[in-house]
């Protein structure tokens, strides 16, 4: 669920600069939303198919996670514990299982905790401020805009990896370099957002309208879904984008197309992947009831130094057990 100092020129936008940003994103707002209610994919969170607490599921899971990826995890996360309330008395062991093999399994435990606080000190229903969803484990602030954006309707400016690619490549002509989100990225977020003027709280919120008013949450929804699906970093299909008719990145030229400040990280061979290894193993012995016997763990990974590191890792973060007899079990 980012960004470098030269997202945007030096200068912070002003009420000046900003109002031909404004402007701009004004006349794309009808092909926006028309995109959003007639092409984007109706994934099972989206359009009033779920609670704002799934809604909050959904955006944990597909932190660095592909969406197509997400939805088996989510349909069967969601079926099993459809609250906060029956996930925060899920067992460590159930969760771990049940996460598989989405990645950075650290975020289950985090969602549990999270559900312990909104069962308990919310009475099992989610809250719709920023500050009081902010406070909650494993929340921060992409995460408490988008609920606030998708699953409440708030008028709010949510930036992610795709938001900001698309945001900066329509309306100010350049690329974006990835890197962590700065104030000029969430400037410009606010100068183009629709303001949701005379806009009754039903039709705000995305999920319970199929008009083509393009609210504030339709517009983060939809040019989330414009960069995940067209305006992808390497190879945009701007003719099938709502924004080509005004893109500046595309009147430019594509200038520094794909260009990005930090190197893809490889995955083969790194800890991430014994650590993912290790859990898999211990995800099939749960499920039969067993522990990992030493003779077994041995056997998971040839380099026995960087298996030991990542057995000690994994314990650190309370995602396994080492038993007396050096076995291993799920906690």
């Amino acid at each position: 669920m980012q960004q470098d100092s030269q997202s945007l020129p030096e200068e912070h936008l002003t009420e000046e600069t900003s109002q031909p940003l404004r402007e701009l994103a004004t006349l794309t707002r009808d092909n926006v939303a028309l995109f959003w209610h007639s092409c984007a994919r109706d994934l099972p969170w989206r359009f009033g198919h779920t609670t704002p607490w799934g809604v909050l599921v959904c955006e944990v899971m597909s932190q660095q996670t592909q969406m197509s990826r997400v939805v088996p995890y989510w349909l069967t996360w969601m079926q099993t514990w459809p609250d906060a309330q029956s996930l925060a008395h899920a067992t460590s062991a159930e969760i771990i299982t049940a996460w598989g093999r989405l990645g950075y399994p650290r975020r289950a435990l985090r969602l549990q905790s999270c559900a312990q606080v909104v069962a308990t000190r919310y009475r099992n229903k989610l809250p719709c401020t920023y500050e009081e969803l902010i406070a909650l484990p494993g929340v921060g602030d992409y995460t408490a805009s988008a609920i606030l954006s998708f699953a409440y309707g708030k008028h709010i400016a949510v930036i992610d990896t795709n938001i900001r690619r698309v945001l900066m490549r329509a309306f100010t002509g350049t690329e974006s370099h990835g890197g962590s989100t700065t104030q000029s990225d969430r400037e410009l977020a606010a100068a183009v957002l629709p303001e949701d003027n005379h806009v009754t709280a039903a039709t705000a919120n995305a999920t319970n309208t199929t008009n083509t008013t393009c609210t504030s949450s339709v517009w983060n929804q939809a040019i989330m879904e414009i960069g995940a699906t067209i305006c992808t970093a390497r190879s945009p299909q701007c003719t099938a984008c709502p924004l080509q008719t005004w893109c500046r990145f595309k009147a430019a030229g594509f200038p520094g197309l794909g260009r990005h400040t930090r190197p893809q990280q490889h995955f083969a061979g790194t800890n991430r992947q014994v650590r993912g290894i290790i859990l898999q193993a211990l995800r099939e012995a749960h499920k039969k009831q067993q522990v990992l016997q030493r003779c077994e763990i041995n056997n998971l990974w040839s380099n026995q130094t960087q298996l030991g590191e990542c057995i000690a890792s994994l314990d650190h973060d309370s995602l396994i057990t080492i038993l007396p007899d050096g076995t291993l079990a799920l906690p």
